[in-house]
């Protein structure tokens, strides 16, 4: 007589938050289906009430996890969700494959050079090199910075597509930080394309008039903007006539980290997300 089998029960079970699963529930199965997936697809295969996986989808494109394309009525996940997974897996290896482009970037403009990426809605400093000058820009590991001023989050938006961008920065507080600050949707978006046609963004004393910085896009094997690497300097020695040399020479160096990342660089990389 064959003996009944034990129903192991995990006790954690009983704090689980239903609308939480059915939110992951519903990320994971856009995260298989790359290509998009209708409501009515998503309700079927979730066996969820449609108004719940409305409701879901929604909050998720309002905050950038997903998008809706009207044409098709479908829904993707978004690029959002790499700065999430990138901080927990993938952080490491780009430091070490940064490491001595940054010491090469420092050594070639003289000014500290740092590693960057998106996290949420700022950016966050992985890693730098510092300037050998006695007066240098000097930035804790793990400072966020905010969008719209910062010239590496502008490298990396600049190649997010027109719709996604959009979307994104409705959620952009302006502050106004000094008499240069971006302080309207508009113009940052005009920024953003700027930054794009020329290969590198600036940050022109918008968050303290103390210091600029030029910033370029470091994309992966797949040609998505995973990252940016910058210089950031006394506004005295990086100065506005001196912005488009050094975002030649930034660009060049950031071209090299895509390089080692596996990207094969396009005369005209793609827009993504």
């Amino acid at each position: 007589m064959s003996k009944a089998r034990k129903t192991v029960v995990n006790p954690l079970g009983r704090y689980k938050v239903p609308i939480l699963e059915r939110t992951l529930d519903l990320l994971e199965l856009l995260s298989r289906h790359p290509e998009g997936m209708t409501l009515t697809a998503m309700t079927e295969t979730l066996k969820m009430p449609k108004n719940s996986v409305f409701r879901i989808a929604t909050t998720l494109t309002l905050r950038g996890y997903t998008e809706r394309d009207e044409g098709t009525k479908t829904y993707r996940a978004s690029r959002k969700l790499l700065s999430l997974g990138h901080a927990a897996v993938g952080s490491e290896r780009l430091i070490q494959a940064a490491a001595p482009i940054l010491t090469a970037l420092r050594d070639a403009t003289g000014e500290t050079a740092l590693l960057g990426t998106l996290a949420g809605n700022h950016g966050v400093v992985l890693d730098q090199v510092l300037s050998s000058h006695p007066v240098k820009v000097v930035v804790e590991i793990g400072h966020a910075f905010t969008l719209h001023t910062a010239a590496p989050a502008k490298a990396m938006l600049a190649y997010w597509s027109p719709e996604t961008q959009k979307a994104f920065v409705k959620q952009i507080k302006f502050t106004k930080h000094t008499r240069h600050t971006i302080t309207s949707a508009s113009a940052f978006l005009a920024e953003l394309k700027q930054a794009k046609a020329s290969g590198y963004a600036l940050d022109r004393g918008e968050e303290s008039e103390t210091f600029a910085c030029v910033a370029a896009p470091v994309f992966d094997h797949r040609g998505h903007p995973v990252a940016a690497i910058w210089i950031s300097g006394p506004s005295d020695r990086v100065t506005p006539c001196a912005l488009d040399k050094l975002g030649l020479k930034v660009k060049t160096f950031a071209d090299q980290l895509s390089q080692r990342l596996g990207y094969q660089t396009k005369a005209n990389p793609y827009s993504f997300c």
